[in-house]
């Protein structure tokens, strides 16, 4: 594979390398992934504007991916060029994903500024895929302004798609749960910005007084030092009617650019940079585990544990002995 010029082609916006290159990075094969690592560190050398990169959850059923459209129409609309990456959730069984995020979001798929990806979770706990991360580094190389990432239908603990993005927003559904929810640590914690979609016909009033309740409750939680007063927020937005999407817009702006002003925009991504080299180390090491000598240590010892002969807590530390060693 020719590196550069597919790097050359990626930096153009050619959408068709960049559909190649995501596939390239998501490949578990050896020979593709020194491929993904190269082509990663050669688009990293080349300076160019920054996306701003916000992720998506929610509740299944909220309407992220109406919300998505609508939202990525109205910037699209003002010129800017947004890439979405969305992941949908892997059977447990068959490993398949449905991956029909592009069929939801019709007019969005149609638009000659966006860019729609879907990705498969294979599993991999967070709410995002293995390789999310390095897909939106090729999507802001390719020079999108505004990098979407959807995660599939998390609950409280799905947090990992904040360590990828500069603004975490959380849409929830009106009268999904008592203001407590919103003192919960964990999902609720990590929010830049609460979003309370389906505020429209019967749902306007309720979500409104939804909106007061989580807003009230954002108050109690110990204020971040990478916010500017009144941050993080409570918002009520519509996908359907198309409303308070202007407003949410203005305030994500307000938030980035206080944050890039104070140097906390900068800090994120660095400490995000930090994090993502632990999880490779780690998930390099997993990977060890899967080859050769360790490999054959490793079904020895699973069936000394399932035939009674070791406990599981004593088989780990010779596994672990042995890796030392």
């Amino acid at each position: 594979m020719d590196i550069a010029a597919m790097a050359e082609k990626i930096a153009a916006g050619d959408r068709r390398s960049l559909s190649r290159a995501i596939t390239l990075v998501e490949s578990g094969r050896a020979d593709h992934r020194a491929d993904a690592v190269a082509l990663l560190e050669t688009l990293a050398q080349r300076e160019g504007p920054e996306a701003l990169r916000i992720g998506l959850s929610g509740t299944p059923g909220v309407g992220k991916s109406t919300f998505i459209e609508s939202f990525g129409m109205m910037l699209t609309g003002m010129g800017l060029r947004v890439a979405v990456l969305a992941v949908d959730p892997s059977s447990a069984r068959s490993g398949g994903s449905i991956l029909g995020d592009k069929t939801r979001m019709e007019r969005l798929s149609r638009d000659p500024n966006a860019f729609i990806r879907p990705s498969p979770s294979q599993s991999q706990l967070g709410g995002v895929a293995r390789r999310s991360r390095e897909a939106v580094a090729l999507c802001e190389a390719a020079g999108f302004d505004v990098v979407l990432v959807e995660t599939v239908g998390v609950g409280q603990s799905e947090t990992m798609v904040a360590e990828m993005t500069d603004l975490f927003l959380l849409l929830l559904a009106p009268a999904g749960g008592d203001e407590l929810q919103g003192v919960k640590r964990g999902i609720m914690e990590m929010a830049d910005m609460i979003l309370i979609n389906k505020a429209d016909g019967e749902l306007k009033s309720t979500a409104t007084r939804t909106c007061a309740d989580y807003a009230g409750a954002l108050r109690l939680l110990r204020k971040r030092p990478q916010d500017p007063e009144g941050f993080p927020k409570a918002m009520t937005v519509s996908a359907v009617e198309e409303t308070g999407l202007q407003a949410a817009w203005d305030e994500m702006q307000a938030l980035a650019e206080w944050r890039r002003e104070t140097g906390h925009f900068a800090g994120r991504r660095a400490d995000q940079a930090r994090y993502w080299f632990g999880e490779d180390v780690r998930n390099g090491l997993l990977a060890q585990l899967a080859t050769g000598e360790a490999k054959a240590r490793m079904a020895q010892l699973a069936d000394a544990v399932a035939a009674g002969d070791m406990t599981a807590t004593a088989a780990a530390e010779d596994m672990l002995a042995a890796l030392r060693d």
